[in-house]
């Protein structure tokens, strides 16, 4: 044996020794658990305020780049902020009123192939192998209007519950974006605020993680885009072979929709597969539907998790687990930012992996360096 290699001298000794090993990490282990524990349950009590929060962001990182050239031209911090957030609400505006226009100028079209629909399966339901009779289907409807009348509390409590979610969801999406007029704003501010605040050391370590942070939000919002812009593109060119009117409308509320998981996407693709069953018949209905559950089972199980785990860094499995967890814990809201939630993480692990491979030495950044891509201007900036 080398004089270099270590022996020990006790059997018993070894084993002590491991077994202090492990009981220092699991204390330190629990203590974290607890730590991450009494975290989240912090944030579910603040959800009200979080959830805006992280929205705003996102929305930063779409209305930032045009507020920054505003700037770099010599605008005004707050006049940018105005005007890109103006502008895109006007776009967004603009676009649903256009899908409005173009579905109200198609409903008559629509509510005449309605109506011709009814009575074919009227005529269907009255030959075989049902036979049932007029008779026998004003029954039937009689006691679903019976059953209706029974339930109407339910119903009412139902959409006093649903007409209280609206309404918050009015509340939130609009305090998102006044906090996103205030990132945009004041965005390049904050790290050097938080750098004078926590310190050089500290506030580096901190501004890195930002950056990357900051980044990593950015390619998420952009991989949805694309996500979203696939589902519209083939969905649309499935309406449009079968001949369903409103097409391009439909499939414009089909990309809106992809913004909003599951329950976005579900929305867009009932109502095109009802149009297409009142408009063109049983046949083009399934034929759409078929498309609709294709394209979006190879969006969420197999373009999605791709896109966003090379944009992001994450593998698709993680991708997938993140969304499950997210919309179950959060329902629809949770399961739209738990990817850039898990992304957030991963960025935090792998830097506290990078430091502590350099023997955790402090990053050396610029000054009052802002985050990635929301320099100062020139033009703009403080003395």
């Amino acid at each position: 044996m080398g004089a270099g290699d270590r022996r020990w001298t006790d059997r018993g000794e070894a084993i002590g020794h491991g077994l202090m090993w492990s009981a220092r990490w699991s204390t330190r282990l629990a203590l974290i658990a607890v730590g991450v524990v009494l975290l989240w349950m912090f944030i579910g009590k603040i959800w009200v305020v979080v959830m805006p929060v992280l929205l705003g962001l996102l929305i930063t990182t779409v209305l930032w780049p045009p507020a920054r050239w505003l700037r770099s031209r010599g605008l005004a911090p707050a006049l940018a902020a105005s005007i890109v957030l103006l502008v895109g609400l006007a776009v967004l505006g603009g676009v649903l009123a256009l899908i409005s226009v173009s579905i109200a100028s198609g409903v008559p079209d629509i509510a005449s192939s309605a109506s011709e629909a009814i009575q074919q399966a009227r005529d269907w339901l009255a030959g075989p192998p049902f036979n049932l009779a007029d008779s026998k289907l004003d029954q039937l409807l009689q006691q679903g209007t019976d059953q209706l009348q029974a339930s109407v509390g339910s119903i009412a409590n139902g959409l006093i519950t649903g007409v209280g979610t609206v309404t918050s969801g009015l509340v939130t999406g609009i305090l998102a974006l006044l906090l996103a007029f205030l990132f945009v704003k004041d965005g390049p501010r904050f790290t050097p605020w938080l750098r004078g605040l926590v310190g050089d050391r500290a506030g580096g370590h901190l501004t890195v993680v930002l950056e990357r942070v900051w980044t990593t939000l950015g390619d998420f919002i952009r991989t949805q885009a694309i996500v979203s812009l696939v589902d519209a593109v083939l969905i649309g060119i499935g309406m449009l072979v079968l001949g369903v009117p409103l097409a391009i409308p439909l499939a414009a509320l089909t990309f809106l929709g992809g913004f909003i998981p599951i329950v976005g996407a579900f929305i867009a693709g009932a109502v095109a597969v009802l149009v297409a069953l009142v408009s063109n018949g049983v046949t083009a209905a399934v034929i759409l539907l078929v498309i609709v559950v294709v394209v979006q089972q190879l969006e969420g199980s197999v373009l999605q998790p791709i896109l966003q785990s090379r944009s992001l860094r994450l593998h698709a499995a993680v991708v997938l687990l993140a969304v499950t967890a997210g919309s179950s814990l959060y329902g629809i809201a949770g399961a739209f930012l738990a990817v850039p939630v898990a992304a957030t993480i991963a960025v935090v692990m792998r830097y506290l992996s990078e430091v502590i491979d350099q023997g955790s030495t402090a990053p050396t950044p610029a000054q009052d360096q802002p985050l990635p891509g929301m320099e100062e201007p020139t033009a703009n900036r403080e003395p």
